[in-house]
C-alpha cells in the first residue's frame, strides 16, 4: 500500500510540470476564434496599426501590434491597387491617404475593429480579438463584400470605395 501510494505521488510529481503546457481559457477561445477566421477563408497575422509613424512611435509594442484578419485579393491588372488604411479616431474614421471615407462595410463594423486596410494582396482589419465568434462572422463579410465592391470597380480606377 505504501508503495503504491509512493509510486502514485513519484508519478505525480513527474507529470505536474506538464499542466503548465495546458493551454488557458483565453489562449483557448483565440484559437477558436482564428480556427473560425480560417474556415472563413481569412488569414491571421501580428501587424502595427496603420498609424502615422510619429503617433505609432509613441505606443508601446503591446498596444501598437493587434491582430490583423485579412482576405486575400487576387492579383489586380494594370495600375494595382492604392494602398490605404483607416483607422478608428475621435468616434469617427481617419485614412491614412487624402480624405477618403472607409468601404461602407468595413465602416459599419463595431467599436472592436480598430483599423482596416488594403493594399496589393489583401483588405483586413485590425483588432484585439475583443469580441466574440459574430465578430469573426462580421468581419468575414464585411471583407468579403470589400472584395466584391473591389471586383466591380473597373481596371485601372481607384480600388477603394
Amino acid at each position: 500500500m505504501k508503495a503504491t501510494l509512493l509510486i502514485l505521488l513519484a508519478v505525480g510529481l513527474a507529470l505536474a510540470p506538464l499542466w503548465h503546457f495546458r493551454p488557458s481559457p483565453r489562449q483557448r477561445t483565440q484559437a477558436g476564434l482564428r480556427e473560425r477566421a480560417a474556415l472563413a477563408g481569412l488569414y491571421v497575422e501580428f501587424r502595427d496599426l496603420p498609424l502615422p509613424p510619429a503617433r505609432r512611435a509613441r505606443l508601446p509594442a503591446s498596444e501598437r501590434q493587434v491582430l490583423y484578419y485579412g482576405l486575400r485579393l487576387p492579383p489586380s491588372r494594370g495600375a494595382g491597387r492604392r494602398a490605404c488604411a483607416w483607422w478608428r479616431e475621435g468616434g469617427g474614421w481617419r485614412a491614412s491617404v487624402g480624405r477618403d471615407d472607409p468601404p461602407a462595410a468595413v465602416a459599419s463594423l463595431p467599436d472592436w475593429a480598430l483599423a482596416a486596410g488594403i493594399d496589393e494582396g489583401s483588405c483586413g482589419v485590425y483588432w484585439h480579438e475583443s469580441a466574440g465568434p459574430e465578430a469573426v462572422d462580421a468581419i468575414a463579410d464585411a471583407l468579403a463584400a470589400w472584395r466584391d465592391a473591389l471586383d466591380e470597380t473597373p481596371r485601372g480606377a481607384s480600388l477603394d470605395p
